[in-house]
């Protein structure tokens, strides 16, 4: 350590330390001391972060850095300079390639430290700080011929990513398929599916041939006796869902509880593409959050060529527990594929991920911290409920708000009841970081991904909770795009039946006979039923237009019956269930936009066609969803741009 360590004393004085305080030691002292010097940090900075160290338990550089007090480069070259060592920049002097070992690509990222290179017959390890664990390292690796040079843990980032840029793309991609290839989407049917849809088919073809007016019959039962299933799970769920809850409270005794030094390191990640202008409303939600700054770990994670969103990132100026994660440029670009390459990057105990536009509540990850430490330990991840900000600003806006609380309300808490696979959302999970290694992340060819990790995780002997803390977004109000998101939707629950029916004893035994049923009445009935309803539709006008019973004869009893109580009281219950939605969260402006629910069906068969046609012809592209379109997240870009120009 150089003279500068020792002459701490007078700034200890002036910040008044415990002597258990984390910065009150010689070393960190020191580097304060010779930031305050170099006039990149100033005295009340360096109090607040104090202060804040002490409270959080975290050492003074992960506070001074998250906060942004210090930018990372000037702490650790004043780091570099207390400890007398050579500080290096990996974009500049990268490390020899020879000296990098693939085996120990975990220990890079974990540990912060990466092997630089050989100079006077000693190898020399770049590290972000001297450590006991680090020395060990290096011993165990290449004896006592090994010294120190300092970096900053942006440039071990930068390195490894380059360094392992084709093996941590190809991990991403095929990782879940290497693993299990019988839970991957890779190939949207396998050869025995096709021979059996095929033959199908082929028998269904051949008996209209020979025989059109019992086979119409057979057909049109099935599907009576479909819609009247699906109907009779809806309802139950709904039943079930409406007289208790799903969440898991936490209270808000119990949040104000929590000790900030016992709080774990939270992963966020953010996976975006082209959404630089939403950017500002994102950092400003999650620098709201009621967590350690210095244990919140941010990743922005951004395709590599989308220049416009990681220059707008880099103009933000962000704290530095913001990283930006650039993913190579690889088929398919979807997004679980960006979280899953993203994911070999994380440190943290615990992961969310909240979209560009996501709004979460300031005490949301305190409470998953709290959910996953009192329940058991099966339990792998947990779901914020989520709604809408702009639920009054078109009548598009107005049912996706319906459906989401209905989801959440009645189907939720009915699922739960049952203790039957939940598929997740797209957004404000909460995951234990080791579970979702274990189950290999994401499926990066499934464009619904978290729909499909929840009956992945169930099959694994995992469990999934939600939480009572609410994400606010952006409800999606413009026709074309809102085209777009539902065919995903829909073709990625095709996507995620076909997959697991690969093999359906085996999904069978591992989830149960009532997850069995509920995951084809849930996750299978909706995606065909949505094809299903203008064929019957054009049926029930031809009937009405008409006034006569031309097609009377393919519904004979107990079928006629069957289709009668569908049209008319299924469909009035469907509505009804909506309708009650809205009372139960007291929107009441919503209760008669809930009478045009079957407008809205309409559109999700339009988009289910979609999601047919390309669940043949493109099963992988990801329909991009736009954010930002609101008028009421373009007042707060605004209002956030004005707050901008007027701090500077």
């Amino acid at each position: 350590m150089s003279e500068a360590a020792t002459n701490f004393s007078s700034l200890d004085e002036q910040l008044d330390l415990p002597r258990n305080s984390p910065v009150g030691d010689a070393l960190q002292l020191a580097v304060a001391e010779l930031l305050v010097h170099q006039g990149n940090l100033s005295l009340v900075d360096l109090a607040a972060a104090t202060r804040a160290s002490t409270e959080w338990g975290h050492e003074l550089s992960h506070v001074l850095i998250a906060q942004g007090y210090v930018r990372r480069m000037q702490y650790y070259k004043a780091l570099a300079a207390i400890q007398g060592l050579p500080f290096v920049n990996l974009r500049e002097q990268p490390s020899d390639p020879a000296l990098i070992d693939p085996h120990d690509r975990v220990d890079y990222t974990a540990m912060n430290l990466t092997p630089w290179r050989i100079e006077d017959g000693k190898v020399l390890i770049a590290v972000t700080g001297l450590s006991e664990e680090n020395s060990r390292w290096a011993e165990a690796r290449f004896g006592a011929a090994h010294g120190f040079v300092i970096t900053s843990p942006y440039d071990i980032l930068w390195q490894t990513q380059a360094m392992f840029r084709e093996r941590d793309s190809h991990t991403a991609r095929e990782g879940l398929y290497e693993w299990k290839p019988e839970h991957s989407a890779k190939f949207t049917v396998t050869k025995s599916q096709k021979t059996t849809i095929l033959v199908c088919l082929a028998v269904v073809v051949l008996a209209l041939i020979a025989a059109p007016m019992p086979t119409l019959v057979v057909l049109m039962s099935a599907a009576t006796a479909l819609y009247t299933l699906t109907f009779a799970f809806k309802f139950l769920l709904t039943w079930v869902g409406s007289s208790r809850r799903a969440d898991m409270v936490i209270s808000d005794e119990a949040v104000a509880s929590l000790v900030d030094r016992d709080l774990p390191v939270y992963t966020v990640l953010v996976p975006m593409y082209r959404e630089a202008r939403v950017l500002p409303l994102l950092a400003k939600a999650l620098r709201g959050l009621d967590y350690p700054a210095s244990k919140v770990e941010v990743k922005l994670v951004l395709e590599e060529n989308d220049d416009e969103t990681i220059d707008a990132a880099k103009a933000l100026n962000l704290p530095g527990n913001f990283e930006i994660i650039r993913v190579p440029e690889s088929q398919p670009k979807t997004k679980p594929k960006a979280c899953n390459y993203a994911l070999q990057f994380c440190r943290g105990e615990f992961l969310t991920i909240y979209d560009a536009e996501d709004q979460p509540e300031a005490d949301q990850l305190k409470k998953a911290v709290l959910a996953f430490r009192t329940a058991e330990p099966s339990l792998a991840c947990v779901q914020g409920r989520l709604n809408y900000f702009n639920r009054g600003e078109n009548w598009l806006t107005a049912m996706f708000t319906l459906e989401y609380s209905q989801w959440f309300d009645f189907m939720l808490p009915g699922l739960d009841r049952l203790k039957v696979p939940i598929p997740l959302g797209g957004t404000s999970n909460h995951f234990k970081l080791s579970a979702l290694r274990h189950v290999n992340g994401w499926d990066p060819y499934n464009v619904t991904e978290d729909a499909d990790l929840g009956v992945r995780l169930a099959q694994e002997g995992y469990t999934v909770g939600v939480i009572n803390s609410t994400t606010y977004e952006e409800a999606n109000g413009v026709l074309p795009s809102w085209i777009k998101q539902r065919s995903r939707w829909i073709k990625g629950y095709m996507q995620t039946w076909l997959v697991h029916m690969r093999h359906p004893v085996q999904l069978y035994k591992s989830i149960g006979p009532v997850g069995f049923f509920a995951f084809h009445f849930f996750i299978g009935a909706p995606a065909f039923t949505v094809l299903l309803n203008p064929i019957l539709w054009a049926i029930t006008l031809l009937m009405f237009v008409t006034q006569t019973t031309p097609f009377g004869w393919l519904f004979p009893e107990p079928f006629g019956t069957m289709a009668v109580f569908n049209l008319v009281v299924g469909n009035l219950f469907l509505i009804y269930f909506g309708v009650v939605a809205a009372l139960k969260r007291r929107y009441f402006d919503l209760v008669l936009v809930g009478l045009t629910l079957p407008f809205y069906w309409v559109l999700h068969s339009i988009a289910g066609y979609k999601a047919l046609k390309q669940l043949i012809s493109n099963p992988h592209y990801w329909e991009k969803t736009e954010h930002g379109t609101s008028a009421i997240t373009q007042a707060n870009l605004a209002a956030a741009k004005a707050e901008s120009e007027k701090a500077a």
